[in-house]
C-alpha cells in the first residue's frame, strides 16, 4: 500500500493507481453511469485521518493529545489533500480524453462544508469566517476552479503548503463538469491569534476559533445528531457564495439530512413520525428554494 503522504512515490504509484482504478470503473460501468464523482468529501478524509486522527490511518501531532498513532498535523494534511487533488485531476483528464465523448457522461467532485458565521460584524471577525471557509471549502474548490490554492492558505502556511507546477495547475483548472455539495450545519467563527511556536496544526492555521455556541447560545436548534445544529440559512448562503466566488458552477446537493432524537419508550408508530427530521428537511428545502429564486431573479 502506498501512502498519500509520500512525495517520492506519488507520481509513480498513488496517482497512477487511482487513475487506473478509475479507468476500470469507466470501462465496466460507463455504459450505465452518467454522473461520476471522483472523490466524496476529501476534506473529511484528510481532517479525520491526518488532523484529528479519528479516521484511518489515525494520524495527528502528539501534542494534540488525541491518542493518534503518530503524525504531523501541521504538514501531513496539506500533502494528503495535494495528492488527492492531483489524483482527481488525472482521472478527470483520462475520462475526458478517452470516455466522455462516447459514454456521454459528466464528472466532478463532491465537497462538504460548514457555513461559517462570524461572531460579530467587526471586520476582523468577518475575515476570520472567510479564512475558515477557505481552509475547508476553498482548499479543494479553488484548485479545481483556477488551478491553485486560496491566497489566504498560501500566505499563512508558506512552505508547508505544497505547490502545483504548471502542468498540474493546468489539468486541475476546470477539472469538473459539476460540483456535488454536502451541507449539514453551520458553526461560529471568531478571530484567533497566532499559535505558540512549535504548536502549528491545521486546527489553528486559519487563525480562527470555531464553536457551535456563542455567548452560551447554540447557532441553531439541537438535533438527534450531536454535531448538527439546525441552520437552514447556511445552505442558501453557501450556494450563493459558491455561485459568486467560483463562477456559478452546476451544483448537485449530494448530501443533507439529520438523525432524529431517539426515544426508546415511544411506540414504534409514534417513533416513525420523526417530526424533527421532517422539520429539518422542510426548512432546508425552503432555504434552497430561496437561493434558486435569488439566482433566477438575477438574470
Amino acid at each position: 500500500m502506498y501512502s498519500f503522504i509520500s512525495k517520492s512515490t506519488f507520481f509513480f504509484y498513488v496517482r497512477n493507481d487511482f487513475r487506473d482504478y478509475a479507468e476500470v470503473c469507466f470501462k465496466e460501468f460507463g455504459d450505465r453511469v452518467k454522473h461520476w464523482i471522483t472523490l466524496n468529501e476529501p476534506w473529511s478524509y484528510t481532517y479525520g485521518g491526518y488532523v484529528a486522527g479519528f479516521l484511518a490511518p489515525g494520524r495527528c501531532s502528539d501534542w494534540q493529545n488525541l491518542n493518534c498513532t503518530g503524525g504531523d498535523s501541521a504538514v501531513e494534511p496539506y500533502l494528503v489533500a495535494h495528492h488527492l487533488l492531483l489524483a482527481h485531476a488525472v482521472s478527470v483528464k483520462l475520462y475526458r480524453q478517452k470516455y466522455q465523448a462516447s459514454q456521454k457522461g459528466v464528472i466532478g467532485m463532491t465537497l462538504v462544508s460548514y457555513w461559517f458565521v462570524p461572531v460579530s460584524n467587526a471586520k476582523h471577525q468577518q475575515n476570520a469566517a472567510s479564512r475558515a471557509l477557505d481552509f475547508m471549502f476553498g482548499w479543494f474548490m479553488k484548485p479545481i476552479t483556477i488551478g491553485n490554492y486560496p491566497h489566504t492558505m498560501q500566505s499563512l502556511l508558506g512552505n508547508r503548503l505544497p505547490k502545483f507546477n504548471k502542468m498540474q495547475s493546468k489539468i486541475l483548472k476546470g477539472s469538473f463538469d459539476f460540483l456535488g455539495l454536502n451541507y449539514y450545519t453551520a458553526i461560529y467563527a471568531a478571530y484567533a491569534s497566532k499559535p505558540n511556536v512549535g504548536r502549528s496544526s491545521y486546527l489553528t492555521d486559519a487563525r480562527t476559533r470555531l464553536s457551535s455556541y456563542h455567548n452560551g447560545i447554540p447557532i441553531g436548534p439541537m438535533t438527534g445528531t450531536k454535531w448538527i445544529y439546525m441552520y437552514p440559512r447556511g445552505i442558501r448562503d453557501l450556494l450563493l457564495y459558491t455561485k459568486e466566488k467560483y463562477g456559478n458552477p452546476l451544483i448537485y446537493i449530494t448530501e443533507n439530512g439529520v438523525g432524529d432524537t431517539e426515544n426508546t419508550s415511544s411506540p414504534s408508530k409514534e417513533a416513525l413520525n420523526d417530526k424533527g427530521r421532517i422539520e429539518y428537511h422542510r426548512r432546508h428545502l425552503s432555504s434552497l428554494q430561496t437561493a434558486i429564486k435569488y439566482v433566477s431573479s438575477s438574470f
